[in-house]
């Protein structure tokens, strides 16, 4: 990668034929040195990008399959029914929750471990949000798990009907995707502003939103991959129709596989990334 890149050092040499004509170069044939830099800049900090897709695709599943989740749990509480979709506001509740207990509590913790004015340094941060994204994933099998061995007790399965598994025990997964978004997403935004080329913050920092739309591509991608391999023969599939056929806890345990190695990736990454000097 590091030759790669100086390969693109030709881009802003004059050749002889241009020397020796002495006419002004051809600004689409000859960079600027800035420009090249720039470039450099923005290749490093692709990895680094590549890895939020993954992230994305998790977060997504919190208006997608946990919906589904919770449709066939319980949903009562006394005569008052709770729309499934309606728990994501536990997320909202979460990273409302989370974000003044990193400034107050993590972050002066942290200073005093890291000895850094931030506690945590930006790649760190979304780091931990990658860690905190696979918990989520493993929370959401687990309730499933609990889900289908109720479905099995009751004698459920040929039936597309709720189970008595209230669906506050969604909570925890809901809480979960939350603090993973206050260290993940904000510390994409710091990472993109900070080390993107001065003349390119503002489509920098548009990249880490860019993540979030082919997060969403994966994640349906994923869903047709797992639903074309799982049915062949005539089978059910992890996820069916009727869920209670079904093994989505298979499928966040997927998710929760692939969150893993996503973060053995980024930490890679991390450490191999090469911090832009301070302009």
């Amino acid at each position: 990668m590091i030759t790669g890149r100086r390969c693109l050092d030709k881009a802003a040499v004059l050749s002889e034929a241009e020397m020796k004509s002495g006419d002004l170069p051809d600004p689409w044939r000859l960079c600027t040195v800035t420009q090249v830099e720039e470039l450099k800049i923005l290749i490093r900090m692709f990895p680094i990008w590549a890895t939020g897709i993954v992230f994305s695709a998790v977060y997504a599943q919190m208006s997608t399959m946990f919906v589904e989740q919770g449709m066939l749990m319980d949903t009562t509480v006394g005569s008052f029914t709770i729309p499934p979709a309606s728990l994501s506001t536990f997320d909202v509740i979460s990273v409302i929750c989370w974000v003044p207990i990193y400034d107050r509590i993590v972050v002066p913790i942290a200073r005093k471990i890291t000895g850094q004015e931030r506690g945590f340094s930006v790649l760190q941060r979304m780091g931990i949000g990658l860690f905190i994204s696979m918990l989520s994933m493993t929370a959401a099998a687990l309730v499933e798990i609990k889900r289908l061995q109720l479905v099995k007790e009751l004698g459920l399965a040929g039936e597309a009907v709720a189970v008595p598994l209230s669906i506050f025990w969604q909570i925890p997964q809901y809480m979960l995707v939350g603090a993973s978004e206050v260290f993940t997403f904000i510390g994409q935004l710091e990472f993109f502003y900070e080390q993107s080329p001065d003349a390119m913050r503002s489509l920098c920092s548009a990249l880490s939103l860019l993540t979030t739309s082919f997060g969403n591509y994966l994640s349906s991608f994923i869903l047709t991959m797992v639903t074309y391999f799982t049915t062949t023969g005539g089978k059910p599939g992890w996820i069916p129709d009727n869920l209670n056929e079904g093994h989505l806890d298979y499928f966040f345990w997927l998710l929760a596989g692939l969150s893993f190695l996503n973060m053995l990736v980024y930490v890679f990454c991390a450490n191999k990334y090469k911090q832009k000097k301070a302009s």
